[in-house]
């Protein structure tokens, strides 16, 4: 596959009301700091860490390294990170990485969002909006969410998605200081062709009307 379908629909903003996603920048280094510091305690338990490195340093070195790595990898067609924004203001990060092209056209998901603005739906809008676009801008035919069995939170974000639960990966990742066993949930872009912001929207029309009710995060 050429580098230059890899690229297709990259840099790209989108947006669902006031939840919108933009391509991770350098200006962003110290709102990105200042919101991962206060939510320290929030995110801990979650974050990938390196087994070789303490968690949270509080230098704004790792964060330009990190946007780097990931503006090259963007480069090479093997990332999408993207900054998600709340009425504008920063409320976390997604990032659709380890993609794989050839005969895969895989890549796994990750997220998190400032604990002040947790309960207001913006996760799951942001995520579909980002499975939408992987599927039909991009061309990825598989997306995967690994999620610790005990983040409930981020769970309830890719069940309520439609997301399936493909069982348990053992000591998958280094996460708060140990190995850690991961849920993989999975989508194909089979799963949902008209979309998943539409499927998510009437879910979201359906509770407001007295359905079936959507926790939100």
């Amino acid at each position: 596959m050429r580098d230059v379908d890899r690229l297709r629909g990259w840099p790209a903003t989108l947006n669902e009301g006031p939840v919108a996603l933009r391509p991770l920048r350098l200006s962003d280094v110290r709102v990105w700091r200042e919101t991962r510091l206060r939510n320290a305690d929030w995110l801990r338990p979650w974050e990938p860490s390196n087994p070789e490195t303490p968690l949270f340093r509080t230098g704004l070195g790792p964060y330009v390294s990190m946007v780097g790595t990931l503006r090259r990898e963007a480069r090479q067609g093997l990332a999408l990170p993207w900054v998600v924004t709340y009425g504008g203001r920063f409320a976390g990060q997604l990032t659709v990485g380890a993609i794989v092209w050839g005969s895969a056209r895989s890549a796994q998901v990750g997220y998190w969002v400032d604990g002040a603005l947790a309960g207001k739906g913006i996760i799951p809008t942001a995520l579909a909006m980002a499975v939408d676009h992987c599927f039909f801008t991009t061309g990825l035919h598989r997306l995967e969410a690994n999620i610790r069995p005990e983040n409930q939170a981020s769970r309830r974000v890719v069940e309520k998605l439609g997301f399936r639960e493909e069982g348990i990966r053992r000591r998958q990742l280094h996460i708060d200081g140990a190995w850690r066993d991961h849920i993989c949930y999975a989508l194909t872009v089979e799963d949902i062709p008209a979309g998943l912001l539409v499927q998510w929207r009437r879910a979201r029309e359906s509770a407001a009307h007295g359905g079936p009710s959507v926790e939100e995060v």
